[in-house]
């Protein structure tokens, strides 16, 4: 695969800006809530054909279905916006996907944490079993 240009990058932030402040501030629909939804990362294609935008959502896994189906449903409102408000040659096709990188990582910190708690207990029980061999 090919690394991303300087420009794509470039549009792939500036892209990524204005979807977040036109779904927080624009976006009237019920099924996506704008302080639970986050723009993640942007993926736009090399000729501007293209976008795939990663979706964080807070919630349960019916909030997230939702949240994808309210923004494919407002996708080409969005696209118009992006038009008038970025100078782009092509204004690219959005396609929204859940991210889970954020729940994972949140997990995986729950995980850690949790065997780090348990660490001193077993240093404590180790001592027990050394003071009652001797």
């Amino acid at each position: 695969m090919r690394k991303n240009s300087v420009k794509n990058t470039r549009i792939n932030q500036e892209v990524m800006k204005e979807l977040s402040v036109l779904i927080r501030t624009e976006l009237k629909d019920p099924r996506i809530n704008p302080l639970m939804t986050s723009i993640v990362a942007c993926e736009v294609a090399p000729d501007l054909k293209t976008a795939k935008i990663y979706v964080s959502v807070l919630g349960d896994e019916q909030a997230q279905k939702d949240t994808v189906k309210g923004l494919k449903s407002a996708a080409p409102f969005l696209r118009g916006k992006l038009a008038k408000s970025l100078n782009l040659r092509n204004t690219p096709q959005l396609f929204f996907t859940v991210d889970q990188s954020i729940e994972y990582g949140v997990r995986m910190s729950k995980l850690i944490d949790d065997a780090i708690a348990e660490i001193p207990e077993r240093e404590d029980e180790e001592e027990m079993t050394e003071a009652e061999e001797e």
